[in-house]
């Protein structure tokens, strides 16, 4: 029986609705063999899943998903293995933390100066000292009846087009690269097709990433076409770059997306995990 990872998984410590333990128990129910919890700029899940973990033959693997801005759009970034209690990373994890606080006060101010009911102490209420996502904002504005789905949210509210969106003060693609490198880890970038860059752009982004210390490329996704998964297969072959895969899993923030299997034909092999890491020790 092959053996099957996920190496792109949320607990509710960014925008996932389950607790690292509750993602342990349900990598164990689907009989996968190792997962990786890649939260949104935090790492505070990490300590939880490990402990649930023990004992169970299941791998719990540190990870992290760093959001970046590359010609004015959104970039995630996916580190697997690095340090994480390395003062470095947890500096620039400070930083990256509080440039997103910044954000979602200015977020939360002008959704209220339009009229509606949301503070500061409201979303602590909702969501505790979660990291707060936009996928948080939409779930408040739907469960308190401003919307009716979060899609709504994003269309009408805090869509990168919309009145009361704010962007972040955001790092780059190669800076996120270089400090999952430094600090040991294995830099991926993330759902490459989700960008809706050209072909041409992203091989600029891949060039310039590489030389930042960039290993592998999320091929195997959801939400990817048979025609998208080869042309990132084609990516990575030209780029030298090893391939990597995840569902991507939120709970119940993506209610079509289940974990390991994606959509349900999603399958990731744990020799998809073991190249990744044998490129990193390569680079050492």
């Amino acid at each position: 029986m092959i053996k099957t990872v996920d190496l792109h998984v949320h607990s509710y410590c960014s925008d996932g609705t389950l607790s690292p333990t509750q993602l342990v128990e349900l990598a164990l129910a689907k009989g996968l063999s190792a997962f990786a919890l890649t939260d949104h700029d935090t790492t505070a899940g990490l300590e939880e899943a490990f402990h649930a973990a023990q004992n169970t033959g299941l791998e719990v693997i540190a990870g992290i998903e760093f959001s970046t801005k590359y010609q004015d759009s959104d970039v995630h970034i996916v580190g697997l293995d690095m340090d994480y209690q390395n003062p470095e990373f947890i500096d620039q994890l400070r930083f990256f933390q509080h440039s997103r606080d910044i954000r979602n006060e200015k977020m939360i101010q002008n959704l209220h100066d339009a009229g509606i009911d949301i503070s500061v102490e409201q979303m602590l209420d909702s969501f505790g000292d979660a990291i707060w996502t936009r996928a948080h904002f939409a779930r408040y504005l739907r469960d308190h009846g401003v919307v009716k789905e979060m899609s709504e949210a994003f269309q009408y509210y805090i869509g990168e087009d919309c009145p009361y969106y704010v962007p972040r003060e955001f790092v780059t693609p190669a800076q996120a690269v270089e400090l999952i490198y430094r600090t040991g880890g294995i830099p991926i970038l993330a759902h490459p097709m989700l960008y809706r860059f050209s072909e041409e752009t992203l091989h600029d982004l891949l060039s310039s990433l590489k030389e930042a210390g960039l290993i592998g490329i999320e091929a195997i996704y959801s939400t990817h076409t048979c025609q998208q998964e080869r042309l990132v297969r084609k990516l990575a072959k030209h780029h030298n770059l090893i391939l990597s895969g995840g569902s991507d899993f939120h709970g119940s923030n993506k209610p079509d997306i289940d974990l390991g299997c994606g959509r349900g034909n999603l399958v990731i092999p744990y020799e998809i995990l073991q190249n990744l890491r044998n490129r990193r020790k390569d680079h050492e």
